[in-house]
């Protein structure tokens, strides 16, 4: 517990609990603030205005703000706070904030909200706030509308420093503060700080010795273990320890497009390595030991494997909010950190082997026989989404970090594998295409000079989400391609809505293709391709233009849909 007391030249809030916000959470490692105009909530806005240590980002769209804020968290590892006024627009946080769940995501999220008494009473832009969030938060608080004796201020403080610790500690994830205030709303005070902080101890969460020592050994008798990481955030401790623990005979370790670990021992394009898989020799590759890691699993592929071939360990790995047990027969839960887990691991590891065996040599050998079926199968495909992506994900420039929206981005993505070395993020919490645009805007804003921020979108995606081209914030830094395919090709490949009648006016919802005109209502530089030359004549121009950029890239919806059917042999 820490008092911060100062006198700082100028003036603030006169709200307290507003002051109290900033100021703890400055403590607590906030440095962006997302903020919505509104008149409620001016007193926030105040207070954050007049602090020079955050920097303050001015989105009017709630819904848009707050997947920017994901995008800003999510590139530099830090807490963001986002601020909104009363009414309908704290509702407007509901996408981004479950998507902040389910990726552990510490977004503060703060709503002014009008004092208790005026709740249903017909007085304007009042709903019923307090916990409205509640299901996809990791708590959520509600402070006193006045903070004028000793004792309210006391229980403003408590509830907002455990807001901070909730957010920023393992599991991270988001929290919601709803902050009652009353007129008058702009009224003005010294910036004098009288803050009590509250700091949390660090625990790192490491396995016991003797626990551990009997994980290895099982491990380590295992001839078959396979090691299946789903999204995670770039990790330079968790690829390197992962890679040696790949030199092991009997491990396998399967990763996806957004898994963000890179080595060739990794078995990177899970999808294509799997259908290459001879029939009746599936037993062969089910593992003894399965050890999941990070988030929700783009492959269905792998999931219906793993489920159909069970291991008879199954281990989970990772600060989780609660028990997962994605392929239904997991066994030991192991609530560490996936860096600090595995090298625990490594270190309790003998040097030999207890008995022999080929399991990680046939991963690797069905792997490349995948790779070369994959190779001749792209350079002989006519001109389609696959070819387009097979041109476009080679040629992303090393200095970009790449954003994928949800449907067939992702999905493409992850059949090219090693391709794509630079960092890599797609919504896949609650792998909705709302806010893609938008998250990836955040992230061009917190990228560091020399860095792009690529969004690769389907027209679908990129028109649900136009909010997050339309703030101030447009710069070079951000680069978007749109894949003009005719709306949700994703529903011309998924089993079920293939074969619907109902396909194309309910579910692909083709309509006019308006990329360009939006380019230029937006002040983004326009390119087009239409094939495969114009592809590769364009994708230069338009890395290297020095404004915001749009590449438009106009594919044919039925022959994508046939195409990659026959990739999947359907």
């Amino acid at each position: 517990m820490k008092q911060h007391s100062e006198s700082r030249a100028g003036t603030t809030s006169a709200h307290v609990q507003c002051r109290e916000i900033v100021e703890i959470m400055i403590a607590a490692g906030v440095r962006h603030a997302v903020v919505s105009p509104g008149s409620r909530n001016a007193p926030l806005l105040i207070a954050l205005a007049r602090e020079p240590r955050i920097s303050k980002w001015v989105i009017t769209d709630e819904r848009s703000a707050a997947f920017t804020a994901i995008g800003i968290a999510q590139r530099l590892l830090q807490p963001v706070m986002i601020v909104c006024t009363s009414g309908s627009a704290l509702l407007d946080y509901a996408p981004a904030i479950s998507e902040a769940y389910y990726r552990q995501i510490p977004i503060i999220a703060v709503s002014a909200d009008r004092p208790r008494e005026w709740i249903d009473q017909n007085d304007s832009q009042t709903i019923r706030q307090d916990k409205v969030l509640a299901p996809i938060v990791k708590q959520s608080y509600n402070l006193p509308t006045s903070c004028d004796n000793a004792t309210d201020r006391w229980y403003a403080n408590r509830l907002i420093n455990d807001a901070a610790i909730m957010a920023t500690t393992a599991p991270m994830g988001p929290v919601h503060i709803n902050v009652p205030l009353a007129d008058p709303l702009c009224d003005t005070a010294p910036a004098t700080i009288n803050t009590r902080l509250i700091r949390p101890a660090v625990i790192e969460r490491a396995v016991n010795k003797a626990e551990m020592q009997q994980l290895a050994a099982s491990f380590a008798s295992a001839q078959r273990v396979l090691i299946v990481a789903g999204f995670h955030h770039p990790s330079p401790q968790l690829n390197e320890v992962l890679s040696k623990i790949a030199r092991r005979s009997n491990v396998a370790i399967l990763t996806e497009t957004i898994s963000n670990l890179h080595d060739d021992l990794f078995i990177s394009a899970i999808d294509r390595t799997l259908g290459a898989m001879p029939s009746g020799e599936a037993q062969q590759y089910a593992p003894q030991l399965l050890i999941t890691m990070g988030g929700a699993l783009v492959s269905k592929v792998v999931k219906k494997f793993l489920r159909r071939y069970p291991a008879t360990q199954e281990w989970r790995v990772g600060t989780d909010l609660c028990t997962i047990d994605t392929m239904q027969h997991l066994t030991t839960r192991i609530d560490s950190p996936a860096e600090l887990f595995f090298n625990q691991l490594l270190d309790e590891l003998p040097a030999e082997m207890v008995l022999p065996s080929d399991y990680a040599e046939k991963w690797h050998h069905l792997a490349g026989c995948a790779t070369r079926w994959h190779n001749q199968y792209v350079a002989g495909a006519p001109w389609c989404d696959l070819k387009a992506f097979s041109i476009m994900l080679p040629s992303i420039p090393p200095h970009y970090t790449l954003h994928l929206s949800n449907g067939t981005c992702i999905r493409y993505a992850q059949l090219f594998g090693s391709t794509i070395t630079q960092p890599c993020y797609c919504n896949r919490g609650t792998s909705g295409i709302d806010g893609c645009t938008s998250t990836a805007l955040g992230t061009s804003l917190a990228a560091p000079d020399g860095e792009t921020a690529l969004l690769i979108t389907g027209d679908m995606s990129f028109g649900y989400d136009l909010a997050g081209i339309a703030s101030q914030y447009n710069s070079a830094k951000l680069k978007i391609i749109v894949m003009c395919n005719g709306g949700g090709n994703i529903f011309r490949f998924l089993n079920g809505t293939s074969s619907l009648p109902e396909l194309e006016k309910y579910f692909e919802v083709a309509r006019p293709d308006r990329t360009q005109a939006i380019a230029a209502a937006f002040e983004f530089e326009y390119f087009e391709a239409c094939d495969e030359a114009s592809l590769r004549k364009e994708l230069p121009c338009f890395y290297d233009c020095p404004r915001q950029a749009i590449l438009a890239v106009r594919t044919p919806a039925q022959t994508n849909a046939e195409i990659l059917r026959r990739y999947f042999r359907m």
